[in-house]
Parts: C-alpha cells; sequence; structure tokens
C-alpha cells in the first residue's frame, strides 16, 4: 500500500516528544512537510524526521494550499490556535489529529466538531493517556458493566512541583490558562471516557496563583519567571451531570502536596470501584468479603521478541491512520473532547463569577 503523506504544523516541544517519534514508528506513513513560525524548528525535524524531499513552511496557509497530495495533519501549535488551524485543514480536504486540548473554548471545540461533519473529514484530539495499559484494561471493566453504575468520580492531575518553564505554558493569551487546561484536561478525558458520560448540567470552581509569584520554588525543571506567569498554579471543580452523576477535577503545576499523581482517574459505581492510586487497582465486595484487585501490567519475560509498540501514542497514531485507511470509527471522538473543553471552561468561569455555572445556559 501506498504511504499517506502527512504534514505536520507546529515543530515544538510536542511534536518532537510525542508525534513525531510516533509517525517516524508508523509505518503506513511518511511526513513530507514541516510548519513552524520558527522555521529552524521546521528545518530540524525535516532533517529528522522526514522524507529526502521534504518541505518546510512558516505559514500553514502555504503548506495547505502547496500540498494538495497530503492526507492528514497534526496539529501541534499552542492551544490558542488549534481551532483556526484545524478548521482551515478541514476545510482544505485532510484529516487532523490536533493535541489536546481540543481548543481554548467550547465555542472554538463546537466549531472545529462542525467542520469535521461537514467537510467529511475525520478529527481526532490527542489524548494518549487513554491507551496506557491501565486506562485500556479498566475502559474493558467498565464496558463490561463491572463498575455498574458510576455516580462519583475523581479525575487527578496534581504535581508538586513541575511547572513548565518553556515555550508559552504560562502565557493565558496562548494557551487559554495553566494546569488546568494543560493536564487537567487529560484527567478529565479519562473520566468522562470510563463513565461513558458527556452530559454536563453544572459545575463549580476556583483557581489559585498563591505560588507563582515565589523565588527559589524548588522546580525540577528550574525556576520560572514570576512576570511570565499569568496562568493559575492551581485549580479545582466539582462537577455535576444530568444524570446525576459527579466528578471532581483537581489540577496543579505546583502545590505543596507530598504524594502528586498526573493523569489519573478514580471511580465509584453501585457494583464496584477503581482507582489508579497505586497502579491499577479494582475494589468490590465477593463472598461478602471486601477484595481488592491488583491487574498486572507486566510484558512478560521473552527478551527476544520484539512485538508491535504499546507506547501510548504510538497506539494513538496507529488508530487515527487505521481510521482513516479503512474508514473506521474514530476511538478519540472530537464530540468527546468537546465537551471535555466544555466543562474546563465552565470550571473556570465559576472560578471567575465565584458562582455556579450552569451549561444549559450556553445553549
Amino acid at each position: 500500500m501506498e504511504k499517506l503523506k502527512v504534514g505536520v504544523i507546529g515543530c515544538g516541544g510536542i511534536a518532537n516528544g510525542k508525534h513525531l517519534p510516533a509517525l517516524s514508528r508508523n509505518k503506513n506513513v511518511e511526513v513530507v512537510a514541516f510548519c513552524d513560525i520558527i522555521r529552524e524548528r521546521a528545518e530540524e525535524a525535516a532533517e529528522k524526521y522526514g522524507t529526502e524531499d521534504a518541505r518546510v513552511y512558516e505559514d500553514y496557509k502555504e503548506l495547505l494550499a502547496n500540498e494538495p497530495d497530503i492526507a492528514a495533519v497534526h496539529v501541534c501549535t499552542p492551544n490558542r490556535s488549534h481551532s483556526f488551524i484545524t478548521i482551515d485543514s478541514l476545510e482544505a480536504g485532510k484529516h487532523v489529529l490536533c493535541e489536546k486540548p481540543m481548543a481554548k473554548t467550547y465555542a472554538e471545540a463546537k466549531a472545529m466538531y462542525e467542520a469535521s461533519v461537514r467537510t467529511g473529514k475525520k478529527l481526532s484530539i490527542g489524548y494518549q493517556s487513554r491507551w496506557r495499559g491501565d486506562s485500556l484494561y479498566l475502559k474493558t471493566c467498565c464496558e463490561n458493566g463491572e463498575l455498574g453504575d458510576i455516580y462519583y468520580a475523581r479525575a487527578n492531575a496534581l504535581r508538586r512541583r513541575a511547572v513548565p518553564t518553556w515555550g508559552v505554558f504560562l502565557n493565558e493569551y496562548e494557551q487559554g490558562g495553566g494546569p488546568l487546561i494543560d493536564i487537567g484536561t487529560h484527567a478529565l478525558d479519562l473520566t468522562l471516557w470510563m463513565m461513558n458520560n458527556y452530559k454536563p448540567k453544572m459545575c463549580m470552581g476556583v483557581k489559585y496563583k498563591k505560588l507563582g509569584d515565589a523565588n527559589g520554588t524548588g522546580n525540577i525543571w528550574g525556576d520560572w519567571d514570576p512576570e511570565k506567569y499569568t496562568v493559575e498554579d492551581s485549580a479545582f471543580g466539582f462537577v455535576v451531570m444530568e444524570n446525576g452523576a459527579t466528578v471532581s477535577v483537581e489540577a496543579s503545576w505546583a502545590l505543596n502536596i507530598a504524594d502528586p499523581r498526573e493523569a489519573i482517574t478514580l471511580l465509584c459505581g453501585d457494583k464496584g470501584g477503581a482507582d489508579m492510586l497505586d497502579g491499577l487497582r479494582l475494589n468490590y465486595i465477593k463472598n461478602n468479603r471486601q477484595v481488592i484487585e491488583n491487574p498486572s501490567f507486566d510484558a512478560g519475560g521473552v527478551a527476544f521478541f520484539e512485538g508491535a509498540s504499546d507506547k501510548p501514542e504510538d497506539l494513538e497514531n496507529l488508530a487515527f491512520y487505521d481510521a482513516i485507511i479503512n474508514d473506521h470509527e474514530l476511538s478519540t471522538k472530537p464530540e468527546q473532547a468537546m465537551v471535555v473543553t466544555q466543562i474546563l471552561e465552565g470550571i473556570y468561569k465559576s472560578a471567575e463569577s465565584g458562582k455556579p455555572y450552569y451549561f444549559n445556559e450556553e445553549e
């Protein structure tokens, strides 16, 4: 089969750390075009990951206009530009894998979804935490009804001192927020996916910037610049779904917590529960006794066997292109990611107003 031609828009950290390595391991695709507002970054990425004749662009619109043979693009830019780059790419006849979060606002995310429906092109969002071994196992348990009706959950993404000090992570205009929209989005996506519940009713939220102005921070990536720190350092939300289920959302880059957790979920159903606090743990009652199961995700011990990659980013990449090649349904659907953005925005709006935020008022 002829390889699908791919373009990458945004050649910074997430492209080089996740998307491009995964693309290089996918035998069904080749990256033929690279775009970044800093030309040197696009040139370096093309040299490392591109075909011999790979083209380099500084303007994504030129890439879309000059590359008719490209089947798909990866949007790996700051959050502010996710929506208009994705919509322009869909309108240009490209399938799109956009990095998380889907967009800064629900209105932007909804417009992206509507563009995918209108153009008939596939749009997926980069929530690779779904593809971890523990996540896939737990999803199967949920689908099999082993937890029953899941009515309470926690979405946790708590760092102690891990503020990203590069790029535009600290810039509210470019990103739309701090840890809530950056890493809280992974935990919330994971939780809603497990619950298969995408109908929020209302939420309450608070956000804090208690540590962003500090010096001598103990940050694992070095001290941040307080003058550039324009986002929250932690945020917390409580979401009520239309069916009465509730979700607690916790996110931080900097928080005085001795036991940080990132991109995990805790689920409580009427038949059993699950958490990722010490590996994946399932709890239920058996023979009138409390039982906890710890599934093992060790691969085995055959040193010479080289099977398919189990890296979450590779599985995400393979699933996206399988959906394109074989016209399958997407694993991570834009209408799901749209609700994640909707809830995150609701938490931010509640935090700003100090009042509950009701989602039905958006209509």
